[in-house]
């Protein structure tokens, strides 16, 4: 018989953005919804952010940035993670993301692009309709 847990989501701000409010609420958000939630604080390297999202055994990682280097930062965390072999967890992004980013990012692998106002339901919805199901299989 199969049972399913809960969600697990790493939150991570990549770079030197120190501005962590919006991810404090979106990591709230997610756990008030029932998943169990990882922040990795502000300041992560991509190698400490895939670091962790492998440690803990993540199924979505939420990347929150308001510097400007995504196209610097994402597509090292992108890489690494496939250098790993995690190919099953959902990646998004939030944050000042350029329109005229947006598709880059998505061809990255990045599913989902938030910006400021974006509702916390919307997010939350996201992340249950797109993780991987079989991922949250336990045998019981």
């Amino acid at each position: 018989m199969a049972a399913t847990r809960p969600i697990r989501v790493l939150v991570a701000k990549p770079g030197l953005d120190g501005h962590d409010r919006g991810a404090k609420v979106i990591a709230r958000a997610l756990r008030d919804a029932g998943m169990e939630v990882i922040y990795t604080g502000i300041r992560q390297t991509p190698e400490m952010i895939v670091e962790a999202a492998i440690q803990e055994d993540v199924d979505a990682i939420l990347l929150s940035i308001l510097s400007g280097a995504h196209m610097a930062l994402f597509p090292r965390i992108m890489e690494l993670l496939k250098q790993n072999g995690v190919t099953d967890v959902l990646v998004a992004a939030g944050g000042i993301l350029p329109d005229e980013d947006i598709p880059a990012i998505k061809a990255m692998g990045i599913k989902g692009c938030f910006g400021p106002g974006t509702p916390v339901e919307q997010i939350i919805q996201f992340v249950r309709e797109n993780i991987h199901p079989e991922r949250l299989q336990v045998e019981v």
